[in-house]
């Protein structure tokens, strides 16, 4: 079971036990540690206090104000040809969903940099749609399978819209934008952006490693897996008669690092079991 929304499917179909409340508030609380301890790793913006407060204000200005969006080109992540903003901030609590929504918009006079905010937005949009669906789908189950007003208790979910800047160069950004929910069940989905301002187009695997770029990566990728699997020869990784990795191709997504090295990754439970989480490899 490696496709997500079979595996989601086969979780909402299964019967509720009568230890759950105990379960859900655990799972809630493991989310939510595990989700601010990635908070706490990130180095961008956020890791000053008094910084991000103060660009929290001036990014509710951006849209208002064409003073202070020139600006904001003094923000560390901001500047070249292009500039990545916070366009939405806000954190909220509404019938037990807490919101945590930091929306970027790409700012260029561009083409591409219009397709992407707005493929950005809708995913967004239908994101948050789909948490509030599951919410009350999940509540209505409860109730129905005999849950009770003090059994539900103080049961939350977290809705959280992120983002983070990978690299950037005066012409080229890459950056990934995390859409999660954080309730019984963890769901992630990542969708990765690699910018050529200067040109106006996708940055791809071809013209960041060469024409080898498929060898290279798929080289990259069996040596990964070798590298997961125990003595005992466990891995996490599927073989390729079940539906394991066997190449990369266009499709493939990836994020440019720091550095300018290429990083591979592949959705849970796409090549390995869902323990394995997002599987990324680096391709030196």
């Amino acid at each position: 079971m490696k496709d997500f929304h079979e595996a989601r499917e086969y979780y909402m179909a299964t019967p509720i036990p009568e230890e759950l409340a105990d379960r859900v508030q655990a799972g809630i609380r493991q989310g939510k540690r595990e989700y601010r301890a990635a908070r706490r790793r990130r180095s961008l913006w956020r890791s000053l206090s008094a910084a991000a407060a103060c660009f929290v204000v001036l990014v509710g200005t951006l849209n208002l104000s064409a003073t202070a969006a020139a600006a904001a080109a003094d923000v560390p992540v901001l500047g070249g040809l292009f500039q990545v903003l916070t366009v939405r901030h806000y954190e909220t609590a509404e019938d037990g969903v807490n919101y945590q929504v930091t929306v970027p918009e790409v700012e260029n006079d561009s083409a591409l940099a219009d397709q992407v905010n707005a493929a950005i937005q809708a995913r967004v949009d239908a994101h948050l749609e789909k948490a509030r669906r599951d919410w009350e789908e999940y509540r209505e189950a409860f109730f129905a399978t005999g849950g009770t007003e003090e059994e539900w208790g103080g049961r939350e979910m977290d809705v959280i819209v992120d983002y983070e800047v990978k690299r950037r160069t005066d012409t080229q950004v890459s950056f990934v934008v995390t859409l999660a929910e954080g309730w019984v069940a963890s769901m992630q989905e990542q969708y990765y952006y690699n910018l050529d301002l200067a040109e106006d187009r996708d940055l791809t695997l071809r013209d960041l490693l060469g024409d080898d770029w498929t060898a290279r990566c798929n080289d990259a990728v069996k040596t990964y897996i070798a590298g997961q699997t125990d003595a005992d020869g466990f891995s996490y990784f599927f073989g390729p008669d079940e539906g394991g990795f066997t190449t990369v191709d266009e499709t493939t997504t990836f994020y440019i690092r720091e550095d300018g090295a290429v990083v591979l990754t592949f959705p849970k439970y796409a090549i390995a079991a869902g323990a394995a989480g997002i599987v990324e490899v680096p391709v030196e």
